[in-house]
C-alpha cells in the first residue's frame, strides 16, 4: 500500500462548465478509462444535485450512471436545508481525502463556480446567515422589488452589484445581509486573504460549445426532455409535502422555482417553461463569465469525446510523473 503523504498528491481532476454543456457525459467516461489507473470517482460540484427529491431538474446522474462510477456529495440533505460554499468545501475536501487515500483519482465536475473557489482558494470570513435579517431584507424586496433593492446595493457596494443580475434575488439579499451584519461590503471581505484550499495538484479543465447558440439549443432540448421525464410531476411532489416554499434556497434552483409558480397559478405551462427556459440561459451566461475570468482553467477544445479524454489522460500522466504518485497509483 502506497504512503499516505504520496496518495495525498495524486492529481485531482476538475472539470467545469455552464449547464447542458456535456461535461458530467465527458466526466462519466474519462472516469472509465481512469481505470487502468487506480480506478476514478466523482465528487459532484452542484449547489442542486446536494438536495434529495430534487433529480430531473438538476439533471442528477442516475442510477445506472452512479452504479457505473462512484459519486459524492449528491442526495446528502433534505431541501428544507440550507447548503453553504463552506460545508461544499470541507465535505468536499472529506470525499478527495478519502477517494486518495485508497489510491483513486477524484474527478470534480459540475457549474457551481463559487463551490469550485471555496474548494481551491478557501473562503473569505463572512458572517452566518441572520433569519432576522434576512427576513427584514425580504420584506423590503417585497414592497420595492429586488431590482431596487438591486440598486440599493449598488450604493453601498458597486463592485458586487456590478456582477448581479437586479433579479438575482439571493445573491442580492446575501450582500445586503453582509453589509447590514458587518458595516463592510461583500466585495471587500471577498478580497481578503482566504485560508489555503484543498492540497495536491489540481488539473482543471472547461468545456462548453464554441458557439452561444448552438448551447441555447442544447439547453431548450434537455429542459424539455426534463418535461417529458416528469419534471412537473417532481415540483407538484416538492410542493405537496408542504413544509417548502419558494423562497427557500434549494427553492430557487432554475427550473423549479418558474414550475412551482405554475402550480401557484402564477404562469400558464407555456410561460413557465419558456422562462425556465431563459432562467437557464441566464444561468449559463454567468457561468461562463466566472469561467472566462478565472485564468486557472483550461478550455477544452469542441472535439470528439474521444480526443478530449486522450487530452485529459496525457496530462495526468504527465503530471502524476512529475509528482512521483504514478508508480503508487498503478501498485496500488
Amino acid at each position: 500500500m502506497p504512503g499516505t503523504e504520496s496518495l495525498s498528491h495524486i492529481p485531482l481532476i476538475a472539470i467545469a462548465g455552464p449547464t447542458a454543456s456535456g461535461k458530467s457525459r465527458l466526466a462519466l467516461a474519462l472516469c472509465e478509462r481512469l481505470a487502468d489507473r487506480g480506478g476514478a470517482e466523482i465528487v459532484s460540484v452542484d449547489s442542486a444535485q446536494v438536495y434529495l427529491g430534487m433529480d430531473i431538474g438538476t439533471a442528477k446522474p442516475d442510477r445506472e450512471m452512479q452504479a457505473r462510477v462512484s459519486h459524492h456529495l449528491i442526495d446528502i440533505v433534505d431541501p428544507l436545508q440550507a447548503y453553504s460554499a463552506a460545508r461544499f468545501a470541507t465535505d468536499a475536501g472529506a470525499a478527495i481525502a478519502d477517494i486518495r487515500a485508497r489510491g483513486r483519482i477524484p474527478v470534480l465536475v459540475g457549474g457551481t463556480m463559487l463551490y469550485f473557489r471555496a474548494l481551491f482558494e478557501g473562503l473569505s470570513e463572512l458572517p452566518p446567515a441572520d433569519p432576522t435579517v434576512r427576513s427584514r431584507i425580504e420584506a423590503a424586496a417585497v414592497r420595492l422589488g429586488w431590482p431596487a433593492m438591486h440598486t440599493r446595493l449598488a450604493e453601498i457596494d458597486a463592485v458586487t452589484a456590478a456582477r448581479l443580475h437586479p433579479n438575482d434575488a439571493q445573491r442580492i439579499q446575501r450582500a445586503l445581509e453582509i453589509f447590514e451584519l458587518t458595516g463592510q461590503s461583500a466585495s471587500a471581505l471577498f478580497g481578503a486573504p482566504r485560508p489555503a484550499g484543498v492540497r495536491g495538484p489540481v488539473l482543471h479543465y472547461a468545456i462548453a460549445p464554441a458557439d452561444r447558440s448552438d448551447l441555447h439549443a442544447r439547453i431548450e432540448t434537455r429542459f424539455m426532455q426534463m418535461i417529458d421525464a416528469g419534471f412537473i410531476e417532481e415540483v407538484h411532489s416538492l410542493r405537496a409535502r408542504g413544509d417548502l416554499h419558494i423562497g427557500l434556497p434549494s427553492m430557487r434552483a432554475v427550473g423549479y422555482r418558474q414550475l412551482w409558480r405554475h402550480l401557484d397559478g402564477e404562469y400558464i405551462l407555456n410561460e413557465a417553461i419558456q422562462r425556465g427556459i431563459a432562467a437557464t440561459r441566464q444561468y449559463a451566461k454567468r457561468q461562463m463569465t466566472w469561467l472566462r475570468a478565472e485564468s486557472r482553467w483550461q478550455w477544452l477544445p469542441g472535439t470528439a469525446l474521444t480526443g478530449l479524454i486522450e487530452r485529459i489522460l496525457l496530462d495526468f500522466d504527465c503530471t502524476a510523473a512529475a509528482t512521483g504518485t504514478q508508480r503508487d497509483i498503478l501498485r496500488n
